[in-house]
């Protein structure tokens, strides 16, 4: 296995601990990044682990600051590919064939809030929120991860998460099936092992992977939508990361100015037809 510099291991008693390291960068979900954490996904199956926990060393209270800004692409280029290593690492966490937890004491941000609902489950601090902002920054956001969203939440719920782009609180979260348990900064460990890692080494491990593989291929059958649909997602998507709303998001964010966006809502109606 590589050296992975930008996360902490620890193996303890079956449970694969994987801390995000990089609390210099607010860990960013950059290229290096999503490489090593499926890397270390990969290995903690492979040594026969029985549970796979993501945390994170943090500064300013920032968990993660999601997807690396200064890494989207410009010139016309769609952000959020099939092929990209966010993308790739929401999969590899969503398809491990063993539960993996998120553990969050902070702010959750972008790609990150993606990466947490990937995880089978997901224990909180009291402290802790949670946004997704792609609209912030002019980025349209893919079918996948969006139906992602609308199968864990509310459909309003995604929908005031996405169209606001404001943080919701971790107990909003919890009130919304968001999040599995929250609980003060300082017992959150403790809940951690109590109500989730506990009871997971007790069990059948196989009898665990056969069910999170079944969870994936039902909630998949779920969603199946028509080869037009697919095709109109895709050209609303394609209007928006070749339009002027898009690269006006990055430089804003990157020049830390207000972006103005000239974009209308009118600009996709060609795409109806």
């Amino acid at each position: 296995m590589k050296e992975l510099d930008l996360l902490k291991i620890v193996r303890d008693d079956n449970i694969f601990f994987i801390t995000m390291n990089d609390a210099a960068h607010f860990n960013c979900l950059s290229n290096k990044m999503c490489n090593q954490l499926m890397d270390a996904v990969k290995r903690a199956y492979e040594d026969e682990c029985v549970g796979i926990v993501i945390k994170a060393d943090t500064r300013r209270n920032v968990w993660s600051a999601g997807h690396d800004i200064k890494e989207l692409p410009v010139g016309g280029q769609d952000p959020l590919s099939f092929d990209v290593p966010m993308e790739k690492l929401l999969r590899n966490v969503q398809d491990v064939p063993i539960p993996v937890i998120a553990c969050v004491d902070g702010t959750v941000w972008g790609g990150a809030c993606d990466l947490c609902l990937s995880c089978d489950m997901i224990v909180a601090s009291d402290t802790s929120t949670f946004a997704i902002t792609p609209a912030k920054i002019g980025i349209p956001y893919n079918a996948s991860g969006i139906t992602h969203f609308i199968r864990q939440l509310s459909l309003n719920k995604a929908r005031e998460m996405f169209f606001t782009a404001t943080p919701i609180s971790a107990q909003d979260a919890n009130n919304v099936g968001f999040v599995n348990h929250v609980a003060p900064s300082e017992e959150l460990d403790t809940i951690l092992e109590e109500r989730i890692l506990n009871p997971l080494r007790r069990n059948s491990i196989l009898s665990i992977s056969a069910i999170k593989r079944q969870f994936r291929i039902l909630s998949r059958e779920n969603t199946v939508i028509s080869s037009e649909s697919f095709e109109r997602i895709n050209a609303y998507r394609e209007k928006v990361y070749r339009g002027p709303d898009y690269p006006e998001g990055i430089n804003s964010f990157l020049e830390k100015r207000s972006p103005q966006y000239k974009g209308k809502a009118k600009d996709l109606d060609t795409s109806e037809h």
